[in-house]
């Protein structure tokens, strides 16, 4: 298969991903529009609790990613039994997951609210613990929104999750309206929007499920047996839970960042945050990629066709473009990016000059990012995972150190870091010749027993 081939299916299946992050980031900040009519302290009420919604998402991507990849991988075989099983542990994992986050959630609503705002008590700590009362039990929804993106991408459409974020996006903004001032809800109106409107995608979710043909494929594939069901969860997890280390790792290492950067000044500790901010609507690109290396990735090696090197390049040429642009949109317009956020004065120098420092970071985070697509569709995440780990703590052992040269000098460590970073996974990428899929060891598909050129592997489209 040529190399523009797999160029155009990676971009086919990568920009719907992208603009599904990019309306989930959306859907935090149409909140805390309408909240800001309310005050500073509704305002930080829903901020913090929308960081902590966004660290939950490393939780259920277990169940996501890991089902995305199980699900393209049994739809390149050709395979309907691997198909349900993929189907089957994903919504076991959810359903394992989802009382404990949800259920404990709730009942320590209160203390969690002090956590994330330090301890600090007044308004929003009152607020933050409404929201929660109310997000927390409906994160629910959105983690089995999560789990029926993941079967959707599998099964190679990506689009549908697109449609379906862009449909919970449009009713959070006409309901936020109704909820936080019509019915003089507040902060609570917010979530209960949020929650309504994630509601009504999910249940579109499940009719295009339905339509899709792969619940039926699931259902018909093979009778149930005692105890399958805990084994397809394993699958499931072993699969998906080291994406969800290396989500929760980078997400963990961006948070202890601030506490280094705070040791530069307050200005530029307000600056990190609105560049940081910024910096997601590049690095939500290069997740889009990775996605559609790991659906791609997974859907060939299941039909028996180890095509990790050509996908590898083809990720390197797209993602490392894309990281090529955002150096340069950040390098030419810096300041008019922090104008935006409304930062003035030292905040928008000191934010501008960050901005114009972390290009060379960005190409070398692009590549790193997508390539680890190729890995996740084959099994090597667990690896992968690892290399994310040591370069976090490296990188924040780094800013430490060259934090007396300001922001500048934070750029410098996440540069050095990510590079290394970036060796490490190019020396796996040099070594991927002899395909093993790993799971569970009784999930174990050894490529050599597909062929290519049966019926439902080699003519089914990718």
């Amino acid at each position: 298969m040529g190399a523009a081939e797999h160029r155009r299916r990676l971009v086919s299946l990568a920009y719907p991903v992208y603009f599904e992050l990019l309306a989930g980031v959306t859907a935090g900040i149409i909140n805390m529009v309408w909240v800001a009519r309310l005050g500073g302290s509704a305002v930080a009420a829903v901020a913090v609790a929308t960081n902590v919604e966004n660290l939950l998402l490393g939780v259920i991507l277990v169940a996501g990613s890991g089902t995305t990849v199980l699900v393209a991988r049994a739809r390149g075989a050709g395979d309907p039994a691997a198909m349900g099983s993929a189907v089957r542990g994903g919504w076991v994992l959810w359903a394992l997951v989802t009382p404990v986050v949800a259920i404990g959630g709730y009942l320590c609503r209160e203390p969690l609210a002090h956590l994330v705002l330090g301890g600090s008590g007044g308004d929003s700590l009152t607020l933050a613990t409404g929201y929660f009362s109310i997000a927390l039990p409906g994160i629910a929804v959105f983690f089995a929104t999560n789990v029926v993106d993941g079967i959707l991408k599998g099964a190679g459409d990506t689009r549908t999750p697109m449609k379906l974020a862009i449909l919970a996006n449009g009713l959070i903004l006409g309901l936020d309206p109704l909820f936080i001032l019509g019915f003089d809800l507040g902060v609570r109106g917010a979530a209960i929007a949020t929650v309504l409107g994630r509601t009504v995608a999910l249940i579109c979710g499940f009719v295009a499920l339905h339509r899709n043909g792969v619940l039926r494929q699931a259902a018909q594939a093979a009778p149930y047996r005692a105890g399958s069901l805990s084994a397809d969860a394993r699958k499931t997890a072993a699969t998906g839970l080291p994406m969800s280390a290396d989500f929760v790792a980078r997400m963990a290492g961006a948070l202890a960042l601030v506490a280094v950067v705070a040791r530069i000044g307050v200005s530029e500790v307000a600056a990190y945050g609105i560049a940081t901010k910024a910096m997601y609507v590049a690095t939500m690109a290069f997740y889009a990629v990775r996605q559609a290396a790991a659906i791609r990735t997974a859907h060939l090696l299941g039909a028996g066709r180890d095509e990790r090197r050509a996908i590898g390049r083809q990720v390197l040429l797209v993602a490392g473009s894309l990281g090529f642009a955002a150096l340069l949109i950040l390098l030419a317009a810096g300041p008019w990016i922090m104008w935006v956020f409304g930062s003035e004065g030292e905040v928008a120098e000191a934010g501008a000059l960050y901005l114009r420092c972390l290009g060379p970071y960005l190409v070398l985070l692009a590549c790193f990012i997508a390539l680890g697509g190729v890995f996740e569709g084959s099994g090597g995440s667990a690896a992968l995972a690892r290399i994310t780990v040591c370069g976090t703590a490296l990188q924040l052992a780094l800013a430490y150190s060259l934090s007396g040269w300001g922001l500048p000098g934070i750029c410098l460590a996440m540069a050095l870091a990510m590079a290394l970073q970036c060796a490490a996974i190019a020396r796996m990428y040099r070594r991927t010749e002899h395909p093993t899929v790993t799971g569970d060891d009784d999930s174990r598909l050894k490529i050599g027993d597909a062929r290519p050129d049966s019926p439902s592997s080699g003519n089914r489209r990718a």
